[in-house]
């Protein structure tokens, strides 16, 4: 099984990171991505992916942080995506709801690192959060600039922690995007999660912590962690109808292909 998103080198695990991993190790989770949020947070998790092998991380800037990307943080970014451990630009995008950094300083450092990924042919982690109408209008005008030759057919990247129902799922897909789903599709409330949990093509379909944050229901107001993704991977197994290891291999299969893991 493989965690495609999570945060392992956020201050929540400092007291216990090797161990987290260990569990997770210990629960069949093979594989983790911890994500980059800044340019401290993306040189972290690069350190921690390099101590780890079944460890490897993204860069770049989230929505939240917007406001603090420079122009040479662009190029310390390209620096570290020449890393074999780094394998996306993320996580990047907008964020309405929180509203962290002033509303166009996040369009343009969310366009400022679409480029720089489509400069570097690497796949994009993607935050949205009450913004997909403008997420939708910046990516539709994004995929018409990459070459089809550009990724070699491969996903051009991820809308990760989805948010949206069906409809949006369908057009994020035929733009070329991967969809994920977190814990919050085991909470009783989560009809909406449910929805797009069924109807999203299995080889469409990620399945992340987004770790320390939207533990599952069974641990509920604990600290997330990498070892609990096989309670997603069962939920969305039972919601599909089909084997818990069906769903983990087709789930992890997806993410290989999607950052190129090795074995792919």
């Amino acid at each position: 099984m493989i965690d495609s998103h999570a945060h392992i080198d956020f201050p929540d695990f400092n007291k216990d990171r090797e161990e987290v991993l260990a569990r997770a190790r210990q629960q069949g989770v093979d594989t983790i991505i911890t994500v980059g949020t800044d340019l401290s947070s993306s040189r972290f998790s690069l350190q921690i992916a390099r101590e780890h092998k079944e460890v490897f991380t993204t860069v770049g800037f989230h929505p939240h942080n917007a406001s603090k990307l420079q122009e040479d943080d662009l190029r310390q970014l390209a620096e570290l995506a020449e890393e074999a451990k780094v394998v996306a630009i993320g996580e990047i995008g907008l964020d309405f709801y929180r509203n962290s950094s002033p509303r166009q300083q996040q369009l343009e450092a969310f366009q400022q690192q679409l480029d720089l990924a489509a400069e570097l042919g690497m796949p994009v982690v993607i935050h949205c959060r009450q913004a997909h109408k403008e997420t939708l209008d910046i990516l539709s005008r994004w995929v018409e600039t990459i070459s089809p030759s550009a990724n070699n057919g491969r996903p051009l990247g991820v809308l990760h922690c989805f948010s949206g129902d069906t409809h949006l799922a369908e057009r994020y897909i035929k733009m070329g995007f991967l969809i994920s789903l977190p814990g919050s599709v085991t909470y009783p409330s989560a009809q909406d999660k449910v929805e797009v949990a069924r109807w999203i093509p299995l080889d469409k379909l990620l399945v992340e912590t987004d770790s320390p944050f939207l533990t599952p229901q069974l641990y509920r107001g604990r600290r997330n962690e990498p070892s609990y993704i096989p309670l997603i991977v069962d939920k969305i197994a039972q919601i599909k109808g089909l084997s818990v290891e069906t769903m983990a291999q087709a789930t992890a299969a997806n993410t290989v292909g999607l950052f190129q893991l090795p074995g792919g």
